[in-house]
Parts: structure tokens; sequence; C-alpha cells
């Protein structure tokens, strides 16, 4: 079973690639941005980390008060990494059980925004970003969650560039409303099952 990263910077549309392969092809999809809010709120391991790292209150009756918990890592960096050293390696274990589950299949894929960042792909067979401009990507952004483009710009800011992402790569999926994307989709499905 190949192992495929799907990654790619905010409101490069990553979760909708990821959907279609989910939905048109039946692809097992990861999505790691959705399993690790799963498991900030029950891995008992993960919990115990985040409230020695950040404090028992960042727990309010057994739910994570994301608010306190981004307005502490969000405005400092070395908490932010912290937080990530403790939340990456609960995912990646989560992943590789999950992967058992699917062992028979010709490809699973795992979105998720970081994987570069975290290093997370080192785990994979290879990893495919989703490229689109700034400009799209703002304007996504600013439509989907109400942002203004100071905010989406400032989020931008936090991950790798466009060129850090596609010069590590193993492929590039375009999704810049200029070229087409469902032949890309279906010429990625019929290489990886191949």
């Amino acid at each position: 079973m190949l192992k495929i990263g799907i990654t790619g910077g905010i409101g490069s549309g990553k979760s909708t690639i990821a959907r279609f392969f989910e939905y048109m092809f039946q692809v097992p999809v990861y999505y790691s941005d959705v399993q690790s809010k799963r498991l900030i709120q029950n891995d008992a391991l993960l919990i115990q980390q985040i409230q020695q790292a950040f404090g028992e209150h960042i727990y309010i009756d057994g739910v994570i008060d994301r608010k306190a918990l981004a307005h502490i890592v969000f405005n400092d960096e070395e908490k932010l990494a912290i937080l990530n050293s403790l939340i990456h390696p609960a995912v990646e274990k989560d992943f590789e059980q999950w992967c058992r589950t699917y062992s028979h299949l010709p490809y699973i894929l795992k979105e998720a925004a970081l994987l570069f960042e975290s290093g997370t792909y080192r785990n994979l067979d290879s990893v495919y970003t989703v490229s689109a401009s700034e400009e799209i990507r703002i304007a996504r952004v600013a439509k989907r969650d109400s942002s203004t483009d100071a905010e989406v710009k400032a989020r931008i800011s936090k991950q790798w560039s466009e060129e850090q992402r596609n010069s590590h790569a193993q492929g590039i999926i375009y999704n810049n409303d200029e070229e087409l994307l469902i032949p890309q989709l279906l010429q990625l499905h019929q290489k990886w099952t191949a």
C-alpha cells in the first residue's frame, strides 16, 4: 500500500482534493487536522502532556479551551513549537494504527497542512502539494472563515512558502483556476493504482 501525502498552504484546496479522492474513488483519507482535534480531546497521554506544558486550566471540565490555548501559542513561537512537539507524534502514532486497517488497498491519502514542517513526510512514500496563488488562497480563506486579508496573510506567514513546498514534493497539483483540476486527479489515481 502506498502512503501518499497531500499538503499545501492554507486555502490551496487540499481538503477539497482529498474529499474528491475519498468520494470518487473510495480512497481512505486521514485528515490530520480533524484527527489532531480528536486526539487533543481523547488521548489520555496527550492531554496529560498538554496540561503539564500549559497548565491544568487549559482543560475546563475535561474540554480543552481552544481560545486560551490559541492565545498562548500563536503569540509565542517557542510555545507553539512545544505544542507541535506534543501533537505531531500523537497524530503520527494514530496514523500508523489507522493505516493497518487499509493495508490491502493500493493507496491511502494523508491530508495535512504541515507535512514538511513537522517532518512527518518522511513516513510517507510520496508527497504531492496543492498549489494556488497567494491571491486566490487569501480570497478563499477570507470567504470561508470570514477573516480579513491581514488575518489570512498572518496565517500564511507561519507556513512554508509555495516554493519551499514545491521543491520538496514529488508532484504538484495545480488548483489555480487556470488548469483543469479533475484530469490531474484522474491521472494521479491511475498512477497510484497501477
